[in-house]
């Protein structure tokens, strides 16, 4: 069991890893064009923009409250309409479960194209924000 423990992805990359390298680099260049852009702003809008990523949804918060609204969805499917929604509830309960161990699951590719980040890129940008305020540039 602990050799097949250590063979699965680390928390921190498992998405990155799931997700097609075009996509971890556009999302990159996307952080690093609004870094960019803040190195022009007053530190008041630079500070606003932290806030705003203290509430940006991560990959996982969306997957996970995706997945749960259709499970929640079809087992009262299940017990209204027809038993067979059961299956449903159950695929999507083995795809969470398969993300959680893997960092896959069918959902992601298309989480990840819309440009939801993992808490790591969203905690990379406001690393750097925070970075900036400490220049020498803006006094804090």
């Amino acid at each position: 069991m602990t050799a097949q423990i250590d063979t699965l992805p680390s928390t921190q990359s498992k998405v990155n890893n799931a997700t097609p390298d075009h996509i971890n680099q556009k999302i990159e260049r996307e952080t690093e064009a609004r870094i960019n852009t803040f190195k022009r702003k007053d530190p008041e809008a630079v500070k606003q923009r932290i806030s705003e990523l203290e509430r940006e949804w991560d990959t996982e918060r969306v997957l996970e409250v995706n997945m749960a609204s259709l499970a929640l969805a079809s087992s009262i499917m299940a017990l209204t309409v027809n038993k067979k929604w059961a299956y449903f509830s159950g695929a999507v309960s083995v795809f969470m479960l398969q993300h959680a161990l893997q960092g896959w699951c069918p959902p992601l590719p298309l989480i990840r194209r819309m440009g939801v980040r993992t808490m790591s890129e969203i905690n990379l940008e406001k690393q750097a924000l925070k970075d900036l305020l400490k220049d020498e540039h803006y006094p804090i």
